[in-house]
């Protein structure tokens, strides 16, 4: 079926045809993990030529919204994918390899939005909000206490069972669990970092001394179209870990 062009006519054409996709996406036409058409598919529908489809589907390959299996076709990307946790987590040891996190929550609640987290989650002041903190250990140690903002509206009837049974059952992250339970998926992410001192709170959870210097990170994660879904603060202890990013 032919679908007609409504985009900016001042786009290139397979940014158009990126755009039409990426609405496909946001609208939940194709979910998490599930193949969308194939490029003749595509092609045919948008009345276009298979090479600016495949144009247009290689940059969202590059941007992580699209996964391609060799023999098998082009996928909605998955948080539930083996690797994925390090896509959004920067944080790499000073001797030895990687490892896998484990989420540890010490806290589950439901607030209102002050006018920071209301700024950051595009919400209302006063806004329900659920609020999660939790700690991430790396062999059996924490490094990393989150403090964790949601919009209650986004993420209707989730509970402190909901998340502790996927992240044990799935080995799963927030993540997976958005997009599990709501079909809600991260792309993107800011963050802004700075120093920070322990208080009274992260002192005693990340086990150093009130005052120690930490690593705080404040990260908007969104869905698409840049909705907000998650603001979060990061406190970390770099004793035996560094921040890193790789820019390109």
């Amino acid at each position: 079926m032919k679908k007609e062009l409504v985009t900016p006519s001042f786009l290139p054409l397979y940014e158009q045809i990126k755009l039409l996709i990426t609405r496909g996406l946001a609208d939940g036409e194709w979910h998490p993990g599930e193949s969308i058409p194939s490029e003749m598919e595509l092609a045919r529908r948008y009345q276009v030529s298979q090479g600016t489809v495949r144009k247009a589907i290689d940059e969202l390959v590059m941007e992580n919204y699209l996964v391609r299996r060799q023999g098998k076709g082009t996928f909605v990307a998955t948080h539930t994918d083996d690797g994925t946790v390090y896509r959004f987590l920067h944080l790499m040891p000073l001797e030895g390899e990687r490892e896998y996190p484990h989420s540890k929550f010490i806290g589950f609640g439901r607030g209102k939005a002050d006018a920071q987290v209301a700024k950051r989650l595009d919400v209302r002041p006063g806004s329900g909000v659920v609020v999660l903190r939790r700690l991430l250990e790396f062999s059996g140690k924490p490094v990393v206490y989150d403090d964790i903002r949601l919009p209650a509206a986004l993420l209707k009837g989730i509970t402190s069972a909901m998340i502790e049974d996927h992240v044990n059952a799935h080995k799963g992250t927030l993540y997976s669990l958005y997009e599990t339970h709501y079909f809600i998926r991260i792309v993107s992410a800011q963050e802004r970092i700075r120093a920070a001192l322990a208080d009274e709170t992260s002192a005693p959870l990340l086990n150093v001394a009130a005052g120690a210097p930490l690593l705080c990170i404040e990260r908007v994660a969104f869905t698409y179209n840049k909705q907000p879904v998650e603001w979060r603060m990061s406190y970390v202890n770099t004793d035996n870990y560094y921040y890193f990013d790789e820019l390109n």
